[in-house]
């Protein structure tokens, strides 16, 4: 998709991937600061080491606790995270929808992707944010550690929790980071009935384009959001951290 925009945008750059091993980050990092490489994106597993090496990072780097964009700016290595902003951009232009201020919001799932999505929706102003997670403990930890660092109301409960078809209820939002919604053949993580009509359904994952849970809520007359804009624009962020120039985000999608 990044090849695509800048053929677009008529820009002399490419973007390539590289193999780096764990004992090798710091080097490599280095390396592309030595040859005035502008920019790069950090996959797993280095998202958390490779902030060792950044002059700076964001506040919602810092947050989240990974990197997933570095950029290379006279001498300096500024770490950003792109998937919080990414989410938000994705919801609100491709979606047309808002992020409910001040009301309560409910995330699925307890890894990266929910790390960055607490984070969006934490500092967008919802008012509580439920985190509900199959392994427990997960979800109890993140929502302590994101309570604590963003001053946000949050309770983590698993997914047979008594109290969770009442926070579905209460939710105008509820965003899912789970990848079992990629296989249409496993049952849903929530009951269907506890989603009400005024409640928007945004669903991380981008493959397939409807998942079922969007199906659900869609039968339930919830508005729903797939996950391919998500990718799009957190891409598109860091794109324009390296290059000063917006892209086209209909052509990355089509690369997509």
């Amino acid at each position: 998709m990044h090849n695509a925009a800048f053929a677009k945008a008529g820009l002399d750059y490419v973007y390539v991937p590289f193999h780096v091993r764990p004992d090798d980050l710091a080097d490599a990092i280095a390396g592309f600061k030595a040859i005035n490489v502008v920019g790069i994106n950090v996959t797993l597993p280095h998202k958390q080491a490779v902030i060792r090496s950044v002059t700076s990072i964001s506040r919602e780097a810092e947050l989240i606790g990974a990197v997933n964009t570095l950029t290379f700016v006279e001498g300096n290595i500024y770490g950003d995270n792109t998937d919080a902003p990414g989410v938000l951009k994705a919801l609100e232009e491709d979606g047309n929808m808002s992020v409910p201020v001040g009301e309560n919001a409910i995330v699925l799932g307890a890894g990266g992707a929910a790390r960055a999505v607490v984070v969006a929706l934490a500092l967008r102003g919802v008012a509580s944010i439920t985190i509900a997670n199959r392994t427990v403990e997960k979800a109890v930890s993140l929502a302590e550690e994101m309570d604590r660092k963003t001053g946000v109301s949050m309770q983590g409960m698993g997914l047979t929790d008594e109290r969770l078809p009442l926070a579905v209820r209460e939710s105008k939002l509820l965003v899912n980071t789970a990848t079992t919604s990629m296989d249409v053949t496993q049952p849903l993580l929530i009951s269907a009935d506890w989603l009400q009509p005024n409640t928007i359904v945004y669903d991380i994952v981008y493959t397939p384009p409807v998942t079922p849970l969007m199906q659900a809520a869609t039968e339930r007359g919830c508005q729903t959001l797939g996950g391919i804009g998500m990718l799009v624009h957190q891409g598109a962020i860091a794109f324009e951290k390296w290059t000063g120039v917006t892209p086209c985000t209909q052509t990355m999608r089509q690369a997509l």
